[in-house]
């Protein structure tokens, strides 16, 4: 007797269902003619069949099913069900959650412990250098504090906290931009130990005089002198700073005050490092002038200073600190360059400039940085965990994407936070931090691609632990490649300064590298690319060509690779990193 209203109940269901699929049809078909106008009716129907019966069939079961649903709710006895079924869905996705955030917690700390007791640390605070006072900090001398308040508020905020105010003094100046030229982007170029070239002052002479009619920036004299001495008056702006500097860096300790416990770790700023490239800039240019003017015994000074600075930011466990001063010793090394192609330098300035060199280790900066930088990615997620504020993702000048990410980081579970950490430092241990032999002295540029290509190759596959690897990791072997050439040229230039010291000696090179340790230079130091003895020959006008295979691992016969078209940058990945003077 029940099955003729269920029979109703099915064909009532039924209708509705083939009355709305016949609707959205008719709708549809008109619809699909309009993209083409040389389509005849029956072309055009039968085209955007497949799709309008799609559509149709989907859209009367998401209608008709939903209806169902409502009108089945109507009942207190199935709606109780409803409740209790989605109580129990609800209850399964917190254990779930609960769960992996317990399984992916337990497999990062893991893999953190056994790390730590290899030696790793990664807590920012702990790789930070330590604390030092600031009555024998170089980096605390009155002209860095002056210069910071006065340049930077916010970052001096950050610095030296929220009283701007020494002794009632508030208009700081800052002296330390120490710019060469009017605008930072206009003026000669100078010489380039990459390319064999020396530095032409007269350019220089002739910018600061023209420049002159327009500003009186640079000071001039009436009349010219020679290159160098105009050079040197232009720049004696920046000697009462220059002096300040020199005696504040004869203090023991060099530390700037960077607030490593920041929050968020993003935000850390380090408005030090700009003013450490222009400081670095004006010495260069002074110490060449100084060269070029017979003042070797000054030239020295700028070139010592020049170390200071960069070792200030030696221990800043920061990538972009070790970057800084990477593009600082390019700079440095001009004047050096330029002294020994002249032969300028005497055995007691070549050998305080050795003991300068020897004390730098580029290689294990980097790995130095490149642990400060695992420890600031796993700082900046875990403030990402614990906030969701995700400030250091905005670059819009609104907050609006700025609240909409701040919202998704506070959904996410905890795993996902965990993964993400657990899978960026997997990926620092294997790859970014072992592809450089400290002990050794050297990097493979081969294990350089390779395990740059594994990193890739795990990160190309987008999952939810691996997003915040995509978006904080650096990338390694751009760095580990400044970093090696850096250092082979710390090498090299030691090593022409024991060529320099034999040439001193006996009026001439020696024909072989072996006759200079251990009297000249305590070891002579190997190929940083593949551990072989560096290539060395005489030339025909009586000088040398001293050399690195480079980053292509190939001997190139000591030439150097153009970046481009032109030699106004040097290509590093191809040819050899070369040392040589230029023709007589």
């Amino acid at each position: 007797m029940n099955e003729e209203p269920k029979n109703n109940w099915t064909k009532s269901w039924l209708y509705a269902w083939l009355i709305i699929f016949a609707v959205v049809v008719a709708i549809l078909i008109p619809l699909s003619l309009t993209a083409d106008n040389n389509r005849s009716v029956t072309k055009g129907v039968i085209d955007a069949f497949p799709e309008i019966m799609v559509i149709g069939i989907v859209t009367a079961s998401v209608i008709v099913g939903l209806w169902v649903f409502i009108l089945w709710l109507r009942c207190w006895k199935n709606f109780r069900k409803f409740l209790f079924a989605l109580a129990c869905l609800f209850t399964l996705l917190l254990l779930a959650y609960a769960e992996e955030d317990w399984r992916t917690k337990r497999a990062l700390e893991k893999f953190m412990s056994q790390q730590e007791a290899k030696g790793e640390q990664f807590d920012l605070l702990s790789i930070a250098p330590p604390a030092v006072p600031d009555d024998q900090n170089f980096a605390m001398a009155p002209i860095w504090v002056e210069s910071l308040k006065a340049s930077n508020p916010k970052a001096a905020q950050q610095f030296f906290g929220t009283n701007y105010a020494e002794d009632g003094q508030t208009d700081f100046v800052d002296r330390l931009s120490m710019s060469t030229t009017y605008n930072d982007q206009d003026g000669p170029a100078l010489g380039s130990w990459q390319k064999a070239t020396l530095t032409d002052l007269r350019p220089w002479q002739d910018y600061y005089r023209q420049l002159a009619s327009k500003t009186k920036l640079f000071p001039v004299p009436l009349s010219p002198q020679s290159p160098a001495q105009d050079v040197l008056l232009a720049l004696s702006k920046y000697d009462p700073a220059i002096e300040e500097l020199r005696q504040a860096s004869a203090l023991p300790y060099a530390q700037f005050s960077v607030d490593y416990a920041f929050q968020p770790p993003a935000e850390i700023l380090l408005p030090h490092l700009a003013k450490l490239r222009r400081v670095d800039g004006a010495l260069n240019l002074r110490a060449i002038a100084e060269l070029q003017n017979g003042q070797t015994d000054k030239a020295l000074a700028d070139i010592k200073l020049s170390f200071r600075l960069m070792d200030s930011a030696r221990l800043e466990p920061f990538l972009i600190s070790h970057l800084v001063r990477l593009a600082m010793w390019q700079t440095t090394l001009q004047p050096i360059y330029e002294g020994l192609a002249n032969h300028q330098w005497s055995g007691a300035q070549l050998t305080d400039m050795d003991s300068q060199l020897a004390k730098i280790d580029f290689l294990a900066d980097y790995q130095h940085s490149l642990a400060g930088e695992q420890a600031l990615e796993f700082a900046n997620t875990e403030y990402l965990r614990r906030t969701g504020n995700a400030s250091m993702f905005d670059y819009s000048d609104g907050n609006h994407n700025d609240q909409f990410k701040s919202l998704v980081f506070r959904l996410l579970p905890g795993a996902f936070f965990y993964q993400n950490e657990l899978t960026m430092l997997q990926l620092n241990q294997e790859y970014a931090l072992s592809i450089v032999d400290v002990q050794g002295h050297s990097v493979s540029p081969s294990v350089v691609q390779k395990d740059n290509e594994a990193e890739s190759k795990v990160l190309s596959h987008l999952s939810y632990g691996t997003v915040m690897a995509r978006w904080l990791l650096p990338s390694f072997g751009t760095a580990v490649k400044k970093s090696a050439y850096a250092q082979e040229f710390v090498d090299l230039a030691r090593v022409a300064i024991a060529l320099e010291r034999y040439r001193r000696n006996t009026g001439v090179y020696p024909d072989s590298l072996d006759v200079l340790a251990p009297n000249l230079i305590d070891e002579v130091p190997h190929d940083v690319i593949n551990g072989d003895p560096l290539h060395y020959h005489h030339t025909n006008d009586g000088r040398f060509i001293l050399y690195s295979v480079g980053w292509n691992q190939k001997d190139d016969g000591g030439k150097i690779s153009a970046n481009g078209h032109s030699f106004s940058t040097v290509d590093i990945n191809q040819g050899d990193w070369v040392w040589r003077y230029p023709a007589n």
